[in-house]
């Protein structure tokens, strides 16, 4: 394992590494009329949706699936999705993963910069509806924030996760990126930034091979007093 540093900052992803957000259960659900949606399996999500703007995702998973005619039918596809999307944030909220909030807190307590920078326009809204210790919502906490945003070119381009580290005012190679997707990973290692990989999935060998290092399953597994010397490495046997 790699030992980073002098880290400053860290860029989170939101979907699958803060929230345990619906996109994929939308995706897969919205495939009804497209294509078999027990065909969409958590792997093809992460694999080819996962981090990417929704048409990029749209078409991808269309493509993956065989389906005729995918860049005609994802426009349909999308906007399928959205809607889903947005009656299950409506109807059932979107829980936070608690060692990402413990994490949140550690590195706040650090006196840590850190931005939020996802693909999703939903991602602000699934954040403010997430209260963290102090009493301030989830989307209050970052020094920068980039969810959303329109750039010409998704990931695994590294654009959304340079701008990030310019709102934040600080050196991509000081910054290092807590993200559960290899196109994130990717994107992240081509911004020549440290690159955190969380597998949630049993993903672990997918988020290695993209170049994530370290890869762990909870935040937890981080050693927080090595980040208060700008290191990122694990934390050693209790």
């Amino acid at each position: 394992m790699t030992v980073h540093g002098p880290l400053q900052a860290c860029i989170f992803d939101v979907d699958g590494v803060l929230l345990a957000s619906p996109h994929e259960r939308a995706w897969r659900d919205s495939l009804r009329g497209f294509a078999d949606p027990d065909r969409f399996t958590t792997a093809m999500y992460q694999a080819v949706v996962a981090g990417k703007p929704r048409m990029s995702g749209a078409r991808a998973a269309l493509e993956a699936l065989g389906v005729p005619d995918a860049a005609h039918q994802a426009v349909a596809y999308a906007e399928r999705k959205q809607k889903l999307l947005e009656d299950l944030i409506r109807q059932e909220g979107v829980p936070a993963f608690p060692d990402a909030l413990r994490f949140v807190q550690a590195l706040l307590g650090l006196g840590w910069r850190i931005a939020a920078a996802s693909s999703s326009r939903n991602a602000n809204e699934m954040m403010q509806s997430v209260r963290v210790d102090s009493g301030q919502t989830l989307f209050d906490v970052f020094s920068a924030n980039v969810c959303g945003r329109d750039l010409p070119r998704g990931k695994p381009d590294p654009a959304i996760f340079l701008l990030a580290a310019q709102d934040l005012g600080i050196p991509p190679e000081h910054c290092f990126v807590a993200e559960d997707a290899p196109v994130g990973i990717a994107a992240a290692r081509a911004g020549k930034m440290a690159a955190l990989g969380i597998a949630r999935n049993d993903d672990a060998a997918s988020l290695q091979a993209a170049g994530a290092d370290p890869v762990v399953t909870s935040f937890d597994e981080i050693a927080i007093d090595a980040l208060a010397d700008g290191r990122l490495c694990l934390r050693g046997p209790d």
